[in-house]
């Protein structure tokens, strides 16, 4: 096992035999954070210390950037994870399912013979009734491959609510599902920092999913600000000129990120209808 070493330490130069099998020239080896969601945390374009993040991919990654970790009972009991990030920061973050279940979705219908883009699902998620039915993105039954639009009907079965049968109202129930989760993961790390956030970033390839997006900021009741989409690309990079002192600081990283990458802005709407509805939720999930 190598050393542990700081994100942003200069290791070396490729080896020889490297170079000559790529047919490179010497160049350095740094360590960059050796984690996606760490680089792509890197790249959050805020140029406020104190962020709400969503890593937004197949899985959610909810959370901030601390000085330090908080470990304690209640960070235990809602299984909150402190990960190293650059310059000895933390990563305090949760875990929960993302688009996993859209695309495992789509998968199923394909599979039932019925072609859809993630557009023509967005498209019948709208058209779908708000508010009729929920599940706990995160329950074990929708983790594994397979028939996840049988099993939410299965869950709201069991649940005693209106079980959806049309693919809109799946694709609605998924949406309003995760947009409420993740509504409960920010009111936990907020109690956990003791801090409140004014602004979500939203960062990674679930940035690409406008209907998330906007139902994220009307569930939470807070702006949000989504991109980059490759974050951890940019995150990457950005350690790697640190190193070299061409950039000098993370603020600066994250400027200068802020300035080159396109970003988008949800403002939260419905905000009450959503508050109302989060009563419905809580009653699935706790």
């Amino acid at each position: 096992m190598c050393d542990i070493v700081k994100s942003g330490t200069v290791l070396g130069e490729l080896s020889d035999y490297v170079c000559e099998e790529c047919g490179l020239d010497k160049i350095k080896v740094i360590s960059v954070c050796g984690h996606d969601t760490q680089s792509a945390i890197t790249a959050v374009p805020c140029p406020d210390k104190q962020f709400a993040f969503i890593s937004s991919g197949t899985w959610s990654l909810f959370g901030t950037e601390l000085d330090e970790p908080i470990v304690n009972e209640q960070t235990l009991d809602i299984n909150i994870t402190n990960e190293g990030g650059y310059g000895n920061s933390t990563g305090f973050l949760k875990n929960i399912i993302g688009l996993w279940l859209i695309q495992e979705s789509r998968r199923q219908f394909a599979r039932d013979g019925k072609q859809y883009s993630y557009a023509d699902l967005e498209r019948e998620a709208l058209a779908a009734k708000p508010f009729a039915c929920f599940i706990d993105p995160d329950a074990p039954e929708f983790v594994p491959h397979g028939n996840i639009p049988e099993r939410i009907r299965e869950f709201c079965r069991k649940t005693n609510q209106y079980v959806p049968e049309t693919v809109g109202e799946i694709m609605r129930c998924i949406y309003e599902s995760l947009a409420m989760k993740y509504k409960l993961t920010f009111e936990k790390l907020c109690e956990c920092t003791k801090r409140d956030y004014e602004v979500i970033n939203v960062i990674g390839g679930g940035t690409k999913d406008t209907l998330l997006c906007q139902l994220t900021a009307n569930s939470c009741n807070r702006p949000v600000t989504a991109g980059p989409i490759e974050a951890t690309v940019l995150g990457n990079i950005a350690v790697q000129l640190m190193a070299g002192g061409d950039i000098k600081s993370i603020k600066e990283a994250r400027e200068i990120i802020a300035r080159s990458e396109q970003v988008t802005n949800y403002t939260p709407v419905d905000t009450e209808k959503w508050e109302e509805a989060y009563a419905d939720f809580l009653k699935i999930v706790i």
